[in-house]
């Protein structure tokens, strides 16, 4: 019996997920890799690891302390369907958390989707098992995802945020983003790619960057498809009230 090597992905993508801006990258991603039959790994970066050196009372506004704990706890929960069903599961808990996270017009806040009925309803929906959300409250997990975010800024440095992209790993170079406010369709997808490889293959390029942004085109924003987000200014890649 032939044993066959992992193919070694054509891009990795470091997510927290309740970032909403990872999340509309990661769905362009998808998009792509089932165009151009790409591989993609799922890897993970803590927004509240990142930010532990951070007061969150004086610097962020006050959903966000909630809710970068409660996607470090989801993160737990992803470390544990990586260790128990492999790399590709990981993709299937994202997605499933994306959608319970940002395509709904109910209103969430972090603490309830750091919560272990949130969590069991992301694997239900993944179709993972339901005792894996018992990782929410094992900070065992947390070396782990301290060292996969450690590994995503020794590719990029550390003033960024999240989605982080390597484009074709180990060789290639990473970048924070793109970020993008608005969904292409199918048609755009693959040509506004291009133009991402197109920059990401140049050796010198090193970034292209605006702090001005449209709140998402996601239900989870209040902003339905075909609408356009108010603009905010997210300098220091959030809206942080202190630079």
């Amino acid at each position: 019996m032939t044993v066959l090597e992992p193919r070694t992905p054509d891009l990795r993508f470091w997510f927290d997920p309740v970032c909403p801006f990872a999340w509309m990258t990661s769905k362009w991603v998808r998009m792509v890799a089932r165009q151009r039959e790409y591989a993609v790994e799922w890897r993970f970066i803590s927004l509240r690891l990142l930010n532990a050196h951070i007061d969150y009372g004086t610097a962020f506004p006050p959903e966000y302390e909630a809710g970068h704990t409660a996607g470090l706890r989801l993160l737990r929960v992803a470390a544990s369907v990586r260790a128990a069903h492999g790399p590709e599961a990981v993709g299937a808990f994202y997605e499933a958390c994306g959608r319970h996270v940002f395509e709904t017009f109910e209103r969430q806040d972090g603490e309830r989707r750091g919560s272990r009925p949130f969590a069991e309803a992301v694997l239900a929906d993944a179709g993972l098992p339901g005792t894996l959300a018992g990782a929410l409250e094992d900070d065992a997990w947390d070396a782990e995802i301290q060292a996969s975010t450690d590994e995503a800024l020794a590719l990029t440095g550390k003033d960024v945020g999240t989605p982080i992209l390597h484009f074709r790993p180990p060789e290639g170079v990473a970048f924070f983003g793109p970020v993008i406010s608005r969904l292409p369709d199918e048609a755009e997808a693959g040509e506004l790619w291009d133009h991402v490889i197109a920059l990401a293959g140049f050796p010198g390029f090193t970034e292209l960057k605006r702090s001005l942004r449209e709140r998402p085109q996601l239900p989870a924003f209040g902003v339905r498809p075909g609408e356009v987000g108010i603009e905010e200014d997210w300098h220091g890649g959030s809206r942080r009230l202190k630079r």
